[in-house]
């Protein structure tokens, strides 16, 4: 980044702040669509049973879980690429 100007770093930080942000929207989109699919089932009440209800928490929390070891996987194989790249030079 030290190539682009302040305008230019500004401009991409911008872009990537909007992609993070359409990313996250995308991603708790996908949640809401899969937990209302799965544990949503009865239209005859605006509140949720409580059936419903601890569906919904375990269903989040699942997600939330999945998601983070996901992240660690991720940031692990990126520590690994690093390193075998720093050891081939």
């Amino acid at each position: 980044m030290d190539m682009l100007s302040q305008a230019e770093q500004r401009t991409l930080e911008q872009r990537m702040q909007k992609r993070q942000v359409k990313e996250f929207m995308s991603a708790y989109g996908g949640l809401v669509e899969h937990c209302f699919d799965s544990c949503i089932n009865d239209f005859t009440s605006k509140a949720l049973s409580t059936s419903e209800n601890g569906c919904i928490s375990r269903c989040v929390q699942k997600w939330m879980v999945t998601q983070q070891r996901v992240s660690d996987r991720f940031q692990e194989h990126n520590a690994q690429l690093s390193q075998q790249q720093q050891q081939g030079r």
